[in-house]
């Protein structure tokens, strides 16, 4: 065999072997992520952030998982901000201007 063969066969083992441990990774354990779309929810409003509402499951989520301190909306009012989360573009670009009755 010539050297040409042996490189190309042992790189496509190597990639081979690369995808086949990445998807044994990804099957044992998959990432969880739980998008909440609350309306009307302000910053202080859960318990783990310093409110005085009574959350206990929203609290053990935060304590377990990863807290974000920044957030941004696609709008103002619930049903433009919803249209952006699920489409990823802004509501505008859709026809959503406003929210539905």
């Amino acid at each position: 065999m010539n050297k040409k063969y042996l490189l190309s066969l042992s790189s496509l083992l190597f990639l081979l072997t690369c995808v086949n441990t990445q998807k044994v990774a990804i099957k044992e354990q998959p990432p969880n992520i739980v998008i909440i779309l609350a309306d009307d929810l302000g910053y202080s409003d859960l318990g783990c952030y310093g409110g005085v509402a009574n959350t206990p499951n929203l609290n053990q989520l935060a304590a377990e998982g990863i807290r974000f301190t920044d957030f941004y909306a696609a709008a103002s009012n619930c049903s433009p901000s919803r249209v952006g989360l699920l489409t990823g573009r802004s509501p505008s670009k859709v026809g959503m201007y406003n929210y539905i009755y």
